[in-house]
């Protein structure tokens, strides 16, 4: 049955940055389908005991800096002695600059701090790299898994500077960074090459590719974000789950090293 094949019902799944925008998103359809969720984040130093159980399934919230080994492995403890070796990972842990940082944060390439380079590169990467590392070994022995690197349209292509033009219009020197967009692209490959290190052991790895998500955005750059889409819209923060499911479920037992692009079109043009 299709139910059946796409079930995550009792899998054991890590998501990092779970408490941000797609990571609350991943855990509510996950444990709504029956999986275990814990949730690696730093915000959850304000979430209580970090247990949550009800109808939705099981979650357990835990302190985790992706960017810190002694980290990673004191949450995968905590996992693995409650329910066991996991049996996904989703690393969708990640920094980007917002809109409203600092002048000199997005302002022009030729001055980009390091300081924002070493920051975005240390989540974004450096995360991916070390909760693989620690969950994936683990998922190898097994002789299962699957992980699932959150990728961006931006680590295909190079962030359109003309959606900005408004606000150097208006006298801001703005720049999308680029930071975000090397980080994203290096996702890529980091999934290629534990796709066929860990192919034996039957851990599947693969790239989930996003464009953007509505947030709200103002109302200038969505006008210039939406016509450069062939839907002509953002997604909706629920848009990416099924994804999610296909990717965690057997349903995809058989894609490995994979690149799967959602993002209305944007690629296509």
């Amino acid at each position: 049955m299709i139910s059946e094949l796409f079930s995550v019902s009792a899998k054991v799944v890590i998501v990092t940055g779970g408490l941000g925008q797609l990571g609350r998103q991943f855990t509510r359809t996950l444990t709504q389908h029956g999986a275990r969720v814990a949730v690696f984040d730093m915000a959850a130093e304000n979430y209580g005991d970090g247990r949550r159980h009800g109808t939705e399934g099981d979650v357990l919230v835990l302190p985790v800096d992706v960017t810190e080994r002694p980290s990673i492995e004191a949450g995968l403890a905590a996992v693995t002695e409650r329910w066991g070796v996991p049996h996904a990972l989703i690393n969708n842990a990640a920094l980007d600059s917002p809109p409203n940082a600092t002048a000199e944060e997005n302002g022009p390439f030729e001055a980009y701090p390091e300081s924002s380079w070493d920051r975005v590169m240390g989540v974004n990467v450096k995360g991916a790299f070390l909760c693989s590392q620690l969950v994936g070994s683990r998922m190898a022995r097994e002789g299962r898994g699957s992980i699932v690197n959150i990728g961006s349209i931006y680590g295909l292509v190079s962030p359109d500077q003309r959606l900005y033009d408004y606000r150097h219009a208006a006298g801001a020197a703005f720049f999308k960074p680029v930071a975000y967009s090397a980080s994203k692209a290096a996702l890529l490959n980091l999934t290629r090459y534990l796709a066929t290190y860990w192919a034996s052991s039957n851990v599947r790895v693969n790239t989930l590719t996003f464009g953007g998500v509505f947030r709200n955005q103002d109302q200038e750059f969505l006008r210039g974000y939406c016509a450069r889409v062939p839907l002509g819209r953002m997604a909706r923060e629920d848009e990416y789950n099924g994804a999610i499911i296909f990717l965690v479920s057997d349903a995809s037992s058989y894609m490995t090293g994979s690149n799967v692009i959602i993002d209305g079109g944007w690629t296509a043009w």
